[in-house]
């Protein structure tokens, strides 16, 4: 008798089979990595947001779908003659190995504080065997740019290039704020846009500095609009009517209704 393969097994050899040229799905066929990587990106969104909404069956799936990703761009690199899905397990499960000595090894026991800073060295190490010598050579460019600008900060900050506090680091925004009112008062459209992503880029590492990540922070602030807009619809609907049938001023005391509610809930 001939056992069922693994689950991983099952799935490599359905990408397989939704691969082939001949009795494929044509759509999977020809795709690029290219054309993969938009959905793979938000693949990953989705596991963040069925985390933060603390929902476990949809973080199985969405789990799923994230590891289906990795699955499609490892057969298409099997394809090329590239690498191939147990490639680059074996290669994460090495990378874990090396970065963790004081578990695989006689490193000795360390502090959470003790680890951070070895995996960052570590790190550091594996970038100079790549030839990537710039403090800021692999920060993908890919990343969310919020996140991309953090990670930047942090890594100049570890060559000692950063803000002492995070008082200079408001004191840097309120002078980007300031460059950026000037711009709008001169109506330059291609000023304000940079101007706006100064101010963007020093928000991110205010955050930093504060130990907040910005795109946590900005996906609660979001749930929070659409959770106080929700009320400002459903009051509205009490007499009949839509935001459309408002003012401002009256959708503005339904918005404060709303906050007071969320403060009262979290108290």
């Amino acid at each position: 008798m001939t056992s069922s393969p693994s689950p991983i097994e099952r799935l490599k050899d359905v990408m397989a089979r939704l691969r082939q040229p001949d009795g494929g799905c044509p759509w999977d066929v020809e795709q690029t990595f290219a054309t993969i990587a938009p959905y793979t990106v938000e693949e990953a969104y989705e596991v963040a947001d069925a985390i933060q909404r603390d929902d476990m069956r949809d973080l199985k799936e969405e789990l799923g779908d994230l590891l289906f990703q990795v699955i499609f761009h490892a057969r298409m690199a099997e394809e090329q003659g590239l690498f191939s899905f147990d490639d680059v397990a074996e290669a994460i499960a090495d990378k874990l190995v090396r970065r963790h000595p004081h578990v695989f090894s006689d490193a000795g026991h360390r502090t959470s504080e003790q680890q951070t800073a070895a995996w960052e060295e570590i790190k550091a190490e594996e970038r100079r065997g790549k030839e990537k010598h710039g403090v800021l050579d692999d920060v993908p460019v890919g990343l969310p740019a919020l996140t991309r600008a953090v990670k930047l900060t942090k890594r100049a900050g570890r060559v000692g290039f950063d803000w002492p506090t995070a008082d200079e680091v408001i004191a840097k925004l309120h002078e980007e704020l300031d460059e950026l009112r000037e711009e709008i008062d001169a109506r330059d459209q291609a000023r304000i846009r940079d101007e706006m992503g100064d101010v963007l880029f020093v928000v991110a590492n205010l955050a930093r500095k504060l130990g907040v990540e910005p795109e946590d922070a900005l996906r609660s602030s979001n749930a929070k609009f659409v959770r106080r807009f929700h009320h400002i619809e459903a009051r509205l609907a009490e007499s009949g009517r839509k935001p459309t049938d408002s003012t401002l001023h009256e959708m503005d005391a339904l918005w404060n209704e709303a906050r007071l509610a969320d403060k009262a809930e979290a108290s």
